[in-house]
Formats: structure tokens, sequence, C-alpha cells
């Protein structure tokens, strides 16, 4: 696997004016009034509000990189728009002005992320659950689609999975080793990778993913608790179904994910072992980086590895 990179970070980049980004949407929707909003969150897209129903995305000249598309996040969304039970922005145009302007105009979507939603116990515990079985009926859809629409990148065949796992665990180590806060784990973090990694099985399955759906990208109704559904495709590409599944911090949140992911169809031991070490470099990463969940995310790497041991005598 090759890192990330920018394909132009020197180009210029404006926010648009009123007039111009109307003149867009007008092209597709001849109601709508005027920009309400933009928000400038420093990532790859900069959307800009439009009335309170609509939202359009431009891609940010000098964030432009080729794991991110908006072609690509149309066509996703397009894919999933007569699916019963995701829901997920609807596109009602896509287009490219010039050489700089490139956007999609889609509905907003209802309710507030996760991120800063007031949503805990057995609430949250339900809407990661719903989350999980819209993962769930994501990840089913036929792949011949998307391979054939030769816009995703990513993996496809065991050795591609574990050779990204592979520069997870590199990249953690990385992370910790540059971190001001002391590992505090019993276990060096390279023996818990190299551990992780011999108890990766050689996957049987791989399929688009969303990428991150996280609590940036989940929303939630704040008034009822209900999930609302899950924006931003952008980053899609095929891998094992797991990495769509730890996308949460806390050990928790993941297992109320997975809880829903398995709750209509259960999953095979090879995909279950590879959600174990998922869960393995997700914890490492608690650890590190999230205090709120530190001790939680120890009990529950103290446990993955303990069920490493013992498939290995098992064995």
């Amino acid at each position: 696997m090759t890192k990330d990179y920018y394909i132009q970070p020197d180009a210029p980049d404006p926010v648009l004016s009123e007039s111009i980004v109307m003149e867009l949407v007008h092209r597709h929707l001849s109601e709508a009034i005027s920009v309400t909003g933009v928000d400038e969150n420093g990532g790859e897209a900069r959307t800009y509000s439009i009335d309170q129903n609509w939202i359009l995305k431009t891609q940010r000249p000098q964030q432009l990189r080729p794991k991110t598309s908006l072609k690509k996040e149309v066509f996703f969304l397009d894919c999933l728009k007569t699916i019963s039970g995701v829901r997920v922005p609807k596109v009602l145009g896509y287009g490219k002005e010039g050489k700089n302007i490139e956007y999609t105009l889609m509905t907003r979507m209802p309710g507030v992320a996760i991120e800063y939603a007031e949503l805990n116990g057995v609430p949250r515990q339900k809407v990661l659950m719903g989350l999980g079985q819209m993962l769930r009926k994501i990840h089913e859809l036929p792949q011949s689609l998307f391979l054939e629409s030769r816009l995703f990148p990513g993996d496809h065949s065991p050795v591609d999975v574990r050779w990204r796992f592979g520069n997870l665990f590199d990249d953690v180590i990385e992370l910790i080793g540059k971190s001001s806060q002391p590992w505090s784990f019993p276990i060096d973090p390279i023996k818990i990778s190299r551990l992780a990694m011999s108890a990766l099985p050689d996957v049987d399955m791989w399929v688009v993913l969303h990428s991150n759906p996280g609590p940036e990208h989940v929303f939630v109704f704040p008034e009822t608790h209900q999930l609302s559904g899950i924006i931003d495709f952008g980053d899609a590409y095929f891998s094992h179904p797991v990495h769509d599944l730890r996308r949460f911090r806390s050990p928790e949140d993941r297992k109320a994910v997975f809880a829903g992911y398995i709750a209509e169809a259960p999953v095979s031991e090879n995909f279950i072992q590879t959600w174990r070490v998922a869960q393995a470099v997700t914890d490492m990463i608690a650890i590190v980086r999230n205090p709120d969940y530190s001790e939680a995310a120890k009990e529950d790497l103290d446990q993955i590895l303990k069920e490493f041991q013992e498939r290995d005598n098992f064995k």
C-alpha cells in the first residue's frame, strides 16, 4: 500500500461567491433561494448550505488526492438510493465548471453527527446497532457494479488485506512512538502487532466500504435519538468489511455496531477472527489517543490477546 498524497497542493482554494454557487445549484434545482452557510472544516471538500434542505459540495483543488473522488461518491450514492433501510443523501446533480470546480448537489442529511449529539446508554446502543444493520446491507450490494465502474481502489486478495493491516499496525506503532503519552499497556506494541498479524487469517471476502462510518459521518435525530443516516462516501474503497466496523474508539460502541451487523445473519469464523485483529489495532489507537476510552480499550485488548493465545494453543 502506498501512502496518501495530494496532487496539486499549491492550487488556489477560493470560497466561491454566492452568485457562482447559486448558478451551479439552479442548473439542477430551480426553486433554491440562497446560500445559508459555508462549512470550512479543512477537509477535502467544502460544503455550501442551500436554504435548509440541500448541500452543494465542492472538491477543494489543493486537497485533491487519488483516494477521494466526488464522482465516486455520486456513483456509490446512486447505487444505494433504492436499498431499503439505507439512508444516505440523494444526489440532485453533479458536474464540473472550468478546470477548478467539481461539485455535487445533494439533499442535506437531517439531524446531527453522533460526535455532537448527547447520546448515551441504551439509545446510543440502539443507534449503533442500527448502523451495523445498515452497513451489512451496504456490504451486501452486488460488487460487480463497483468493479466495472473502475472508480474504487483497494484490496482484491487475502494478500492485499494482510498488507493493509500490516501498514495499519506500522502506523499505530509510529503514532505510539511520537505520542507524548507513555505506552501504558504491559505488552510492547510491536509484540502486539506481531501477535495480531499472526492471528490474521487469509480472508475470504472483500467488498466496497464507506471508509469511515464513524462519529462525524453518522447522523441521529437529537430529539428522538433515532438513526438518521450516513454521509460522505468519497473515500470508498475495497477491503474487508471489518474496516467499516472499527471506526468507533469505544469498545462498547464497536460491539454495538458488530451486534447490529450480525443481528439478521451470522458471519463466518474467518470473519470473526479478522474482526478481532481489527479491534486490536483500534484498541491500541484508543489507548494512546483517547483518554476517555483508554482503560476500556486496555481491558478489551487484553481479552483479544487471550483469545489469540487460546486459538494458537487449540491449533
